[in-house]
């Protein structure tokens, strides 16, 4: 008699409770109905909607106006109407992250890349003249506006915020072939490396002084810093490592890259990520979970993130890699997705109800690319996750989209009503909408092509 495991159990439970519980919902919606293979105008009508509101809600809602002239480097502060509002500083993961758009667009969009070129070219200028510490080395965690370190901030490195002026760097030297784009992105990755990687146990030391020293002092560690704690690593900052180093492999094909980055998939797989499907998100320097709570919008943007990063390395996909991926996805559709509007929750537990039922923008887009990525790959297995996406799309349309002012709200409460109405700020850019609307339509279009055949 074969023993089965009680994960195993819960794990197939939450799968047959996800695909149950969406079947009402979703076949109810216009559309491609349950047992309907979507046509290939199907497709194609969905890329022209989501192309759309790329260029008018983020594009057109954050390009020029985000560029600042007089400081450099791009504004982050802005109300629901598009009015500017007071600075909050210049981040870096702010600046890393807009450089990267505009980069993307260049290299995605042909007929927007003279409008886009010169804006990547300024992100870039600022990563590299102001940014960047030209004493230590390193990219400086925040900024005020005239490019002094805040005393409120301190002065100390964060590898969460490093990452992103790295994925930034990589992709500008993608859309320029400028090579002071890519030598600023070696630079980085060496002083990561070399300061901060953790050669005993995997993964990277998080919270760094501001020359490079590790922040491990019994009076600091526990202390919040950045987006963990010091003496400890966090999902956050280690899914975003695997991302940057992925951006950045794609343009330096290193030895010690690769190796970087298949071990930072190895780990975000085999060690952050768990059945039935969740992530913890804090460890050990030794990588024992400390408990948390689940955030559905990470484990469903690792799922896209782990298989993009095979993609890049070349060796082709790891079952045990699209398994978890898979899970991750299953999981936040049966715990963290509201079934009736639309749209992932913030966190829960593993198996319990969602704890915060808020939704926040950069879950909806996440989500909405990682579930056409799901039906991309397991189309002939279920329906579920196209029907999923489509209710997904119509709630990013009808509740994430202000079609008054355009732009796409920070928050929005379980009525459907925005709870946060103000379009940006440090921490919301133009990244995790532009990159999924971006990914999405073009993914609808290759499916168009393929279901044309």
């Amino acid at each position: 008699m074969r023993i089965v495991s009680i994960v195993g159990l819960l794990t197939a439970f939450a799968i047959c409770r996800h695909t149950m519980a969406q079947e009402p919902a979703a076949a109810s919606r216009k559309g491609t109905v349950a047992g309907t293979e979507p046509t290939s105008a199907d497709y194609l009508a969905l890329a022209e909607e989501i192309e759309a509101a790329l260029r008018r809600d983020v594009l057109d809602a954050w390009f020029p106006r985000c560029i600042d002239t007089a400081y450099g480097g791009f504004l982050s502060d802005f109300a629901r109407d598009w009015t500017p509002t007071r600075s909050g500083g210049k981040f870096s993961v702010f600046q890393g992250r807009m450089t990267w758009v505009a980069a993307q667009v260049v290299r995605r969009r042909p007929d927007l890349r003279d409008r886009f070129l010169p804006v990547v070219r300024h992100g870039l200028e600022y990563l590299n003249g102001v940014m960047w510490d030209k004493i230590h080395g390193g990219f400086f965690w925040m900024l005020d506006d005239n490019g002094s370190i805040p005393p409120s901030s301190g002065d100390g490195k964060h590898l969460y915020g490093m990452s992103f002026c790295l994925y930034g760097a990589a992709a500008a030297y993608q859309a320029t072939r400028d090579p002071r784009a890519l030598e600023l992105a070696q630079k980085a990755f060496r002083w990561i490396d070399g300061h901060a990687h953790d050669n005993e146990h995997g993964g990277y030391r998080e919270q760094l002084t501001r020359d490079g020293k590790s922040m491990d002092s019994e009076l600091d560690r526990g202390r919040a810093s950045g987006v963990g704690f010091i003496g400890f690593k966090s999902m956050n900052t280690h899914i975003h490592l695997l991302e940057s180093f992925t951006q950045l492999y794609e343009v330096w094909r290193d030895e010690l890259v690769r190796i970087r980055l298949e071990e930072l998939l190895t780990v975000t797989r085999d060690k952050v990520c768990a059945e039935p499907g969740v992530m913890n998100q804090f460890f050990t320097m030794d990588w024992r979970p400390i408990p948390d709570h689940d955030s559905y919008g990470h484990d469903v943007e690792t799922a896209y993130l782990m298989l993009e990063a095979e993609e890049v390395l070349g060796k082709g996909h790891d079952p045990k890699t699209g398994r978890m991926a898979r899970m991750l996805v299953d999981h936040g559709l049966a715990y963290g997705w509201d079934r009736t509007l639309g749209g992932f929750y913030r966190f829960g537990t593993t198996f319990g109800r969602p704890e915060d039922r808020q939704k926040e923008w950069w879950m909806q887009f996440e989500g909405l690319n990682a579930l056409l990525l799901m039906h991309e790959t397991h189309s002939r297995d279920t329906d579920a996750y196209f029907r999923a996406f489509q209710q997904q799309w119509q709630f990013i349309k009808r509740y994430q989209i202000d079609a008054e002012f355009h732009g796409v709200y920070e928050m929005i409460g379980q009525d459907g009503n925005p709870t946060v109405p103000g379009k940006g700020r440090i921490w919301k850019a133009a990244y995790h909408d532009g990159r999924a609307l971006l990914i999405v339509s073009d993914r609808l279009r290759n499916l168009a092509k393929t279901a044309a055949r």
